[in-house]
C-alpha cells in the first residue's frame, strides 16, 4: 500500500505556521491547555506569549518539546478524499463526550459546587455505556437510528 508522507507536524494553535517534524515547539505548562482535547502548540515563545493574555493563566510557563522525526498518513482508498473522517477514527474511546463548560455550570447553579475535570471522563464513560445499550435495542428493533424509546431502561435510574 502507498504511503503518503506529510509535510509538517502540527500548526502552531496562534499564528498557524507549520512546526516541522524533529522541530522545536512550546507547549503552555497550565494541564488545560497541554490536554489532549484542547492541545495548543506554539512554534516560537512570541506565539506562546500572545496566548497569555486571553489565557488568564496565573502561573504559566512554556515548555520546550520537540516534534516527532516524521508522520506518514495513508491515502484514501477510493481516491476521493472524504469531508470528514470515519467514525472509528473521530471518536477515540477515551475522548470525552461531555461539555464541560454546561455541567460546570448546571452544578454550580444546582449545588453552589464546583466540578473537577476527571468527572467529564467518568460521565464520558457511562454515556458510551448508556448509548451502547441504546445501539443494541435499536439494532434489536432493525433500525440504524437511534430514538428516545431505545433509552427507555435509563427511566428505572431516576
Amino acid at each position: 500500500m502507498n504511503e503518503v508522507a506529510q509535510s509538517f507536524w502540527k500548526k502552531c494553535s496562534t499564528c498557524k505556521k507549520p512546526i516541522l517534524f524533529g522541530g522545536t515547539y512550546y507547549t503552555c505548562s497550565v494541564s488545560t491547555c497541554n490536554g489532549q482535547r484542547t492541545g495548543y502548540v506554539f512554534c516560537s515563545m512570541t506565539c506562546f506569549e500572545s496566548h497569555l493574555p486571553g489565557a488568564r493563566h496565573r502561573d504559566a510557563g512554556a515548555i520546550e518539546s520537540k516534534a516527532p522525526s516524521r508522520m506518514i498518513a495513508r491515502p484514501q482508498t477510493s481516491g476521493v478524499a472524504s469531508a470528514a473522517p470515519s467514525s472509528a477514527q473521530s471518536i477515540s474511546s477515551n475522548e470525552v463526550l461531555i461539555i464541560a463548560s454546561r455541567l460546570k455550570d448546571y452544578v454550580q447553579a444546582k449545588g453552589d459546587m464546583n466540578t473537577s475535570g476527571s468527572v467529564m471522563d467518568v460521565l464520558s464513560d457511562f454515556v458510551r455505556v448508556i448509548c451502547d445499550r441504546a445501539i443494541e435495542n435499536a439494532r434489536a428493533d432493525g433500525r440504524k437510528t437511534l430514538m428516545d424509546r431505545d433509552l427507555q431502561f435509563l427511566k428505572n435510574l431516576r
